[in-house]
């Protein structure tokens, strides 16, 4: 498993920035008292604070090129500022992605850094924090009620990381702990966005039948079809759009794609 993505390490690092500049908008437009309805532990406050966090955290790991994992309590600055005035949030968050970015950029690709997965190298982190910053986007839009959407070509890359995340050995065993796992004869998913130019293969197959995930860029029947936007579809593979929503459809063993969320959910 390389956890190989689509884009340029430049191109990640380039998105990282307008990514977070639009995350920045987002919440500058909401409360940050406010709960996050898909993280409802969290105030939007609470969602910035992980998210900058997040970003020294990676700017640390690839500047020191860590060989094993780096506590964020020891990150200087990490915890973000003190109380919840929004234009020093603001100001937080912006300098910590320039961080992060300066850093990747710095390293580049190729680099050898600790990660939690089998990708030890600075590339892997530079395609994980735009992700990671898109779907905390997204719960900033939900929680300032926003409209959320991604560019086609990196939504799917979103989702394609997602599934390459969810065949690794370590995040199976981890999810295994939660309960009976979604595997079994028959068990296949079928993600099929409906609104992506055919050049961007934005179809996905995620296959159960085996002890572990495994997926392909497929057109192929399953036991369910998940179909509908592209956006809208990594919403709910990332459980931040219910699957009986009026945006996505749903054909087929309903029971399937509802035990897979459930048991495969994370972010």
């Amino acid at each position: 498993m390389t956890l190989q993505g689509s884009f340029t390490h430049e191109e990640y690092c380039a998105r990282l920035l307008a990514e977070t500049a639009e995350f920045r908008r987002t919440v500058r437009g909401g409360d940050l008292s406010a709960t996050v309805p898909t993280c409802p532990d969290w105030t939007l406050a609470d969602l910035v604070r992980h998210v900058g966090g997040v970003h020294r955290w990676v700017a640390t790991l690839v500047a020191t090129r860590a060989s094993e994992n780096i506590d964020r309590a020891d990150i200087p600055g990490a915890a973000g500022p003190e109380g919840e005035d929004a234009a020093a949030l603001d100001a937080w968050l912006a300098a910590g992605v320039e961080q992060t970015v300066a850093a990747l950029r710095e390293a580049g690709p190729d680099t050898k850094v600790w990660s939690w997965t089998t990708a030890h190298h600075a590339g892997f982190w530079a395609r994980r924090m735009v992700h990671e910053t898109a779907v905390h986007r997204a719960d900033a839009a939900l929680t300032a009620g926003v409209p959320f959407d991604l560019p086609a070509p990196f939504a799917a890359d979103c989702l394609e990381e997602w599934m390459q995340i969810v065949e690794l050995p370590a995040v199976v065993a981890r999810f295994a702990e939660r309960g009976p796992k979604p595997f079994g004869p028959g068990r296949t998913l079928h993600i099929h966005a409906t609104d992506t130019p055919p050049e961007l293969n934005a179809e996905w197959l995620l296959d159960l039948t085996g002890d572990a995930p495994t997926h392909r860029r497929a057109h192929e029947k399953a036991a369910v079809a998940l179909r509908g936007g592209l956006t809208d579809a990594l919403l709910v593979l990332y459980r931040r759009l219910p699957a009986d929503s009026d945006r996505v459809e749903v054909l087929g063993e309903r029971a399937v794609l509802d035990q897979w969320l459930e048991w495969a959910s994370f972010g």
